[in-house]
């Protein structure tokens, strides 16, 4: 540490005896300290630091109005990271006043009257200490903050490849992206609705777009067939979200796992007739049954190659009948209540050149066939 880095620190002095202030002062100065904050009044310490940000203190502790124990207790309460070490001035040399101020704060003590050199000496080895600790303070803030965006950067990058991975699920049953916007968008309304923490719900915003990632192994002669699928065609489309679950396994981060977790649930069924694994009720995982809410509803709205959209009256009309049946019938209600929500999300995230086709409702025999 060189001299011109600590002639440059701050230091305050505090003693309500101007003759110690002015022989402190001359000390300091004779060894090429230029920032001293001379106190004489213990009330004004606090605003002096603040604008100050000493990195030392020297402090008395017989004074007026306020003494050193209770200056101490005031500069502990600022609650500072990195609190600059306090010098107690005193005259007092008795074990008890000295483990009392110890126990405050203090990290030295300078007997009055001043010994030139060891106060000079004191006063050096505290600013190098504290000005090594502040460097190493500033280090790990930059790099912390380095890897606060290092880790944002992976994050986004992540994120949009986990888009895109769902968007090209997407394109191949000749969709556009907005699909998973909206059912994403909903899954994450759906979760504030039932009290998620927003993390939480930032999670299945990002995870749910991967609901349909295993129809990238599904052959295109059953993905694009513009007709229904036959029973056998049916059983194969099914597969995948098996596939789903396959393709997402081997990263156990928050994301991949609910990811995962949604791609192989989100087609059972409240009364468990759903696939691939047939799961009832609660054993169905809740990331999968608010899935399967915000995927059945926007595919029943949404032109399909075998069919026309539905109305939002007769999508609602679904899930109102299914409530118990194919839905969670707890989150089918908040569903139903945070409609004029999802209803938003639909207008913002609609197709361009969407119409609606209220008089050809294609309603099929499975209605698994929506949502693929």
């Amino acid at each position: 540490m060189n001299m011109e880095s600590l002639n440059a620190a701050c230091i305050l002095i505090v003693d309500d005896e101007p003759a110690n202030l002015k022989l402190l002062d001359k000390i300091l100065r004779s060894q090429g300290y230029q920032r001293l904050v001379l106190v004489d009044d213990a009330r004004m310490v606090i605003d002096l630091y603040r604008a100050t940000q000493p990195a030392l203190v020297l402090l008395d502790i017989n004074m007026p109005n306020l003494d050193g124990y209770q200056v101490m207790a005031q500069l502990k309460a600022l609650n500072d990271p990195l609190p600059p070490p306090i010098v107690v001035l005193t005259a007092q040399h008795d074990k008890e006043a000295l483990l009392r101020a110890l126990a405050a704060g203090a990290r030295d003590f300078i007997g009055k009257p001043f010994d030139r050199n060891e106060l000079l000496m004191r006063v050096r080895n505290l600013l190098e200490a504290h000005m090594a600790h502040s460097l190493l303070h500033d280090q790990k803030a930059v790099l912390e903050d380095m890897v606060r965006t290092r880790t944002e950067a992976l994050r986004r990058t992540r994120l949009q490849i986990v888009q895109r991975l769902g968007m090209a699920a997407e394109y191949r049953d000749e969709e556009t992206g907005n699909h998973i916007l909206r059912m994403s968008h909903t899954c994450a309304l759906l979760a504030r609705a039932i009290g998620w923490s927003e993390a939480d719900c930032d999670l299945i915003l990002n995870a749910s777009p991967m609901h349909d990632i295993g129809k990238i192994g599904i052959p295109d002669a059953i993905m694009l067939k513009p007709g229904r699928l036959d029973p056998l065609e049916f059983e194969i489309m099914k597969t995948h979200a098996a596939m789903g679950k396959k393709l997402l396994d081997g990263d156990d981060s928050d994301l991949m796992s609910m990811a995962r977790e949604i791609a192989f649930t989100h087609h059972e069924k409240w009364d468990g007739s759903g696939y691939p694994s047939g799961l009832k009720q609660e054993a169905i995982p809740l990331v999968g049954r608010i899935a399967a809410l915000a995927d059945v509803f926007d595919a029943l709205t949404s032109i399909r190659p075998y069919k026309q959209a539905w109305t939002v009256d007769a999508a609602v009309g679904y899930i109102r009948e299914n409530s118990g049946r194919h839905f969670d019938p707890a989150l089918a209600e908040i569903f139903l209540q945070e409609l004029p929500g999802i209803m938003r999300i639909r207008e913002r995230f609609a197709e361009p050149g969407s119409t609606a086709a209220p008089d050809a409702l294609h309603i099929p025999s499975n209605p698994d066939e929506t949502s693929g």
